[in-house]
């Protein structure tokens, strides 16, 4: 199935790749870079699988939509309407604080000397629960402006109607499909140390390099020099999708890296076929899987493998 968001950087073009390229075995599926969770949503569930996101607005529209779907889509329906003052109002709602801590203590504080105790008691809690924003409504918030935005930025109007309606029965799916599924809100390195083992198998998916500042969480370069070398001690298996340029081949020189090519979205408007480049770069055999397949061998076919691989 698709995702339930479009997403920048989604791998809906190169899943199947990627798809060939997991290992035949394995215990546990870690997502490290979930995003729009395009490759996990297109594959069937595993036992044991994890979506991971340092964007805590993505997480939590997961989980509210794995755990409350019904919520979910009635929150849903009280936000029908396209529109740019809708799409700004919903970028100022996603932006407003919580009640900062020291404005709940001095709101706290004038409440326990007005009111009586008894006052107080029920007071108190409603306070509390004003301090934090409800997460199906955050969550739906996020959702429409994924929808509404242009490229999916969530920073400017796309300017095309969405009907929530089409909507409805995607979300009820992918609350299914993530029924199973651990979401974490973590960062890469903490989300690696926790669940590499022997048998795990890592996706990767990072900003790319040089675009990071399409993403609304911070990816510095020191965290690429992070990210190799947190891979180079794991365990398990991994496989690491990126732009193909010279940092990125340095960075991970004495790794398996291949180049794979995918059509280029971007430029298909004036130059139709136009192909971008891209690197999956590994630390164990990706020709596993495909060589395992079994598959019809054509009259002039040696049934040899024919890749990309590079040193």
């Amino acid at each position: 199935m698709n995702s339930i968001i479009s997403w920048i950087g989604g791998k809906k073009a190169l899943r199947e790749l990627i798809y060939e390229r997991i290992p035949p075995s394995y215990s546990r599926y870690v997502e490290v870079f979930g995003g729009g969770g395009w490759v996990l949503f297109g594959k069937p569930p595993d036992q044991m699988e994890v979506y991971n996101d340092y964007n805590s607005n993505l997480t939590n529209l997961f989980r509210c939509v794995r755990d409350r779907p019904m919520a979910f889509l009635k929150e849903l329906g009280f936000l029908p309407l396209n529109g740019r003052e809708e799409f700004d109002f919903l970028k100022q709602y996603l932006s407003r604080e919580p009640l900062q801590s020291s404005w709940l203590k001095e709101e706290t504080e004038i409440a326990r000397h007005y009111f009586s105790d008894l006052e107080y008691q029920e007071l108190e809690p409603l306070l509390r629960k004003n301090n934090t924003v409800d997460e199906v409504k955050k969550a739906v918030a996020f959702y429409k402006l994924i929808r509404c935005s242009y490229g999916s930025g969530c920073t400017s109007y796309g300017c095309q109607p969405c009907d929530i309606r089409k909507m409805l029965e995607l979300v009820w799916c992918g609350s299914l499909r993530l029924k199973n599924t651990v979401i974490e809100n973590k960062d890469f390195e903490a989300l690696i140390h926790q669940y590499d083992r022997t048998d795990a198998f890592f996706y990767c998916d990072p900003p790319y390099y040089q675009t990071e500042g399409h993403y609304e969480v911070e990816f510095r370069k020191e965290d690429h020099f992070r990210l190799r070398d947190t891979l180079k001690e794991a365990q398990g298996k991994w496989l690491v999708s990126y732009n193909d340029c010279g940092f990125i081949r340095e960075l991970y020189q004495g790794f398996r890296i291949e180049t794979v090519k995918r059509p280029n979205n971007l430029a298909q408007r004036y130059h139709n076929g136009d192909e971008y480049e891209e690197l999956f770069i590994s630390n164990y055999d990706t020709t596993e899987r495909v060589r395992k397949m079994p598959r019809q061998i054509g009259l002039f076919d040696d049934g040899s493998y024919r890749g990309m691989w590079e040193s």
